[in-house]
């Protein structure tokens, strides 16, 4: 890492973006051994965040009956109220562009507020119903605070649970785990094509915002979320035994691999780089699969069985060689 950063200080004097004074700086800087300890004491608050909002649904589950419903709401709506009191004290209100806290444990505050206002709203719908039977209305309902809350407070956690929410309120489970285990995409072609439509949704708004400049920042978040449903709506929807349906899903797939391959330039992401290949891997694969279908490899068997070892050494050389240039672009 020292000389990985040596070389990036000497590569920006080179380009003639710092001074040769600038450079002696930053080397004497990094000579003192100074490191911040910013990231842990973030991923310290965050875990905080998490264990007090899961520590209120344990205690909620196990004293149900002998608190009573009244006051666990009460409870909750007590601490929520605290939370937000503090977060719209201290903040700077909606601004266009990128925002933070002055201090940032406020804005785990926020993440705490946000979570136990959806574990409010749950709660208060499965034991009293409000919404009566239109549960959809108690996912819309916290996704649209979460979406307020991330926009106001400019906060990239809480955006994560209301595209989630959003995600979950036309029937889907957004994690690629909870994708591929829970949402029958073969049995329901209507939920695949929801899983399309949402995600040329968070393309289109992300496009639409940066034509705004309203919180550009926010893209990577909507187009990662993006590039996992449509992938994975689209790949499982490959092995249909309808043609028309795996040939659609197999054009969808392609014009999502072609975008997010432009995207991840554009932004200069790493992540959407490595899973629009992975991805797309997986299509092309099945693609091949599926044409081979129609091919009668009885006379060619031990040749296909020689070259597939090299098929898929190939493939990782390649992957490999894709990550360093892309790397190597993104750097320069």
């Amino acid at each position: 890492m020292k000389k990985f950063n040596e070389q990036s200080s000497l590569s920006l004097f080179e380009k003639g973006l710092i001074t040769e004074n600038q450079l002696d700086e930053v080397k004497a800087y990094r000579s003192l051994n100074v490191f911040s300890l910013n990231a842990e004491l973030k991923l310290f608050l965050y875990l905080s965040v998490l264990l007090f909002t899961s520590g209120i649904g344990i205690l909620i589950y196990e004293n149900i009956d002998s608190i009573g419903h009244i006051a666990i709401l009460s409870l909750l709506l007590v601490v929520i109220a605290v939370c937000f009191f503090y977060c719209f004290k201290y903040s700077k209100g909606f601004q266009k562009e990128e925002t933070t806290f002055e201090h940032p444990v406020l804005e785990y505050l926020v993440l705490a507020g946000n979570i136990l206002t959806c574990i409010f709203i749950g709660y208060l719908q499965f034991q009293y119903k409000p919404f009566g039977e239109h549960y959809g209305l108690a996912t819309l309902v916290p996704t649209i605070v979460s979406f307020f809350c991330a926009y106001y407070f400019d906060n990239r956690s809480v955006l994560t649970i209301a595209i989630t929410g959003l995600a979950a309120y036309i029937g889907l489970s957004v994690t690629p785990q909870d994708l591929l285990r829970n949402n029958d995409f073969y049995a329901s072609q209507n939920l695949s094509y929801s899983a399309v439509v949402l995600s040329a949704l968070l393309v289109l708004w992300v496009i639409y915002s940066r034509r705004i400049s309203l919180k550009i920042h926010f893209g990577l978040i909507f187009l990662t979320f993006g590039l996992h449903i449509a992938s994975i709506a689209s790949i499982a929807n490959m092995v249909s035994h309808d043609t028309i349906t795996w040939i659609l899903f197999a054009l969808i797939l392609a014009g999502s691999t072609y975008y997010f391959y432009k995207a991840s330039y554009d932004y200069k992401a790493m992540s959407l780089y490595v899973f629009m290949i992975v991805y797309g891997y997986i299509g092309a694969n099945i693609l091949l699969f599926r044409i081979f279908e129609h091919v009668d490899f009885s006379d060619i068997w031990e040749l296909f069985f020689f070259l597939l070892p090299a098929y898929f050494i190939g493939s990782i050389v390649i992957f490999i060689k894709l990550i360093k240039k892309f790397h190597k672009v993104i750097s320069e």
